[in-house]
């Protein structure tokens, strides 16, 4: 058996679809608890700075690590700063909810959609980079339309 290893990078369309619903729970999860939350308006915009901080922290990392590792020029400054800010945002999260007056369910509702939100967006940005070719064009299933979603589901329903 001879296994074809052209496209070794190239993720499935099933796992590029899992990637963006887990990014659109963890996102909603983390905005529905901070909307419903007792917090006040300067707490809530707190929180959701931290968010954002930590999203657009980790994809920025995450692409300056890879661009090092294949051989593109990053500055060790530049590098420097994103470890910076992406640990600033989870110690910034991490220190709000300690002092936070919450239930620690609630505190670890946030921490788990955190997680999960920074591990999909890292996930999803990945899979980007990986259905990018040599001219920098973006495979169409990066963004998958709703059309395709069904069609896909229906596909691999069938299989199963």
């Amino acid at each position: 058996m001879k296994l074809d290893n052209t496209n070794s990078n190239k993720p499935s369309t099933a796992y590029v679809l899992a990637t963006w619903g887990v990014l659109a729970i963890g996102i909603s999860s983390y905005l529905t608890g901070l909307w419903n939350s007792t917090f006040e308006l300067n707490e809530k915009g707190f929180y959701l700075a931290v968010f954002l901080l930590a999203m657009f922290a980790s994809v920025t990392l995450q692409k300056t690590i890879r661009d090092k590792e294949e051989g593109l020029p990053v500055t060790q400054i530049f590098v420097g700063i994103c470890w910076v800010a992406f640990t600033s945002g989870i110690a910034l999260l991490v220190i709000g909810l300690i002092n936070a007056d919450i239930f620690l369910s609630e505190k670890g509702f946030y921490g788990i959609s955190f997680v999960l939100s920074l591990f999909a967006v890292i996930t999803v940005q990945k899979n980007t980079r990986d259905l990018t070719n040599e001219l920098k064009e973006i495979d169409s299933s990066v963004f998958p339309k709703s059309e395709e979603i069904v069609d896909t589901a229906s596909e691999k329903s069938e299989i199963i």
